[in-house]
C-alpha cells in the first residue's frame, strides 16, 4: 500500500474515533425529542364545550425550559375537576407532566406523583405525546388560526386511532 493511501486511510479512521468519542457529550448536552417549540401554537386562552361540560383552559408562553398551562372543567356551573400541565425540556426531550384536583384543590394522584407524557412527534400546529407506561397518546392539533383540539389516541389494529376530547376556540 503506497503512503498516500495509507494516510487517507489513517485520517478517515481517527475521523471516525473523534466522532464517536463526541457522540455521547452531544447527546446528553441536546435535547432530544421535540422542543417547546413544537407546542407553541397551543398558548393563549381557549374554551370548549363538550357533552354539556364547559372546558376552560390558558397556556402561557415558553419561558425557559417550561411552559405551563392549567384547565378548568365545569359542569351546571360547578367545577368537576383541575388540571395543571407543565411540559419540560430536558436531555431526554421533551415531557408533559399533569396533576389532577377535584374541587377543593384535592389531588387526583399521589402527593409526588403526575402523569407523564413522552413526547413522540411534531408537526407544523401538531404535537403529539404518549403517556408513559400505557398504549395512551395524546394529540395537540391547530385546525385553524383560532381553534385547537386535543385527541386521545389509543391502539386498535397496530394503528392510533385519535377521538376528539375538547375542541377549543379562542377566547379574544
Amino acid at each position: 500500500m503506497n503512503s498516500f493511501v495509507a494516510q487517507r486511510l489513517y485520517f478517515c479512521f481517527m475521523f471516525f474515533i473523534s466522532a464517536l468519542l463526541t457522540l455521547p457529550a452531544t447527546a446528553q448536552t441536546s435535547p432530544k425529542g421535540g422542543t417547546l417549540a413544537s407546542i407553541s401554537f397551543i398558548e393563549g386562552h381557549w374554551k370548549a364545550t363538550n357533552d354539556g361540560r364547559a372546558v376552560e383552559g390558558m397556556w402561557m408562553a415558553a419561558d425557559g425550559d417550561n411552559m405551563v398551562g392549567m384547565m378548568r372543567m365545569m359542569k351546571d356551573g360547578k367545577v368537576s375537576m383541575y388540571e395543571i400541565l407543565a411540559y419540560e425540556q430536558s436531555a431526554q426531550g421533551l415531557v408533559s407532566l399533569v396533576k389532577h384536583f377535584k374541587p377543593g384543590l384535592i389531588g387526583q394522584e399521589e402527593k409526588d406523583k403526575q402523569d407523564r407524557y413522552n413526547f413522540v412527534e411534531a408537526s407544523a400546529g401538531r404535537a403529539i405525546f404518549q403517556k408513559e407506561g400505557e398504549a395512551l397518546r395524546i394529540l395537540y392539533e391547530k385546525r385553524s388560526a383560532n381553534q385547537f383540539v386535543i385527541s386521545r389516541g389509543n391502539l386498535q389494529d397496530n394503528k392510533w386511532v385519535f377521538k376528539d376530547l375538547f375542541v377549543f376556540d379562542r377566547i379574544k
